[in-house]
């Protein structure tokens, strides 16, 4: 008897579902509400610093950008490439900067370009040596501290990410956003 009221308290959980864009922190940790803000702010950021008008003036052409290795250097477990995607969706919906594929991505369809070299038309083929080559790389860092005391909490994060110009190693943009979070249990 007992074993089935566990079974059927265990059944009552309920699950709701929410828009993704709506802000919701359960647990304190970073999320994908921190996630999607920080890229937003950030690119904002990038779109307006001095860089990119002296580059789009000197080169005739909009800046083309790939999106390196963003790393965890937090407490906690964090899937940094869910942040970079959000960097790159936020690149490509505001299009004043172009974007190319970068790392696995990249060598995936430099695979497929090989492959089509024995396997496609020659009218269809794509052609080893027309990629876009990017003008800069995106990196960075995810990091924390924790202070807490009992049952309280302080999380603190902060984004950093750099700009740099690959032709010449010149970092051109410095970010960085902070988020402070107080969780009391």
């Amino acid at each position: 008897m007992s074993a089935a009221l566990i079974l059927i308290t265990a059944c009552g959980r309920k699950i709701t579902r929410i828009d993704p864009s709506e802000t919701s922190d359960i647990s304190g940790r970073w999320n994908a509400t921190d996630s999607r803000l920080v890229a937003e702010e950030m690119i904002d950021q990038i779109n307006n610093s001095p860089w990119k008008p002296s580059f789009s003036k000197s080169k005739n052409k909009k800046p083309v950008v790939v999106v390196g290795t963003v790393y965890n250097k937090s407490h906690e477990h964090i899937d940094a490439e869910i942040f970079c995607k959000d960097l790159e969706r936020n690149f490509v919906q505001k299009g004043s900067i172009g974007l190319v594929q970068g790392g696995k991505k990249r060598e995936e369809m430099r695979g497929e370009k090989a492959d089509q070299q024995t396997n496609a038309s020659q009218s269809t083929m794509k052609k080893f040596g027309l990629e876009n080559g990017a003008d800069f790389i995106l990196q960075g860092s995810i990091n924390s501290i924790v202070d807490s005391y009992k049952r309280k909490k302080e999380v603190y994060y902060q984004v950093n990410l750099e700009l740099t110009n690959i032709e010449t190693n010149e970092v051109v943009w410095i970010g960085e956003k902070k988020i402070a979070k107080f969780v009391r249990n």
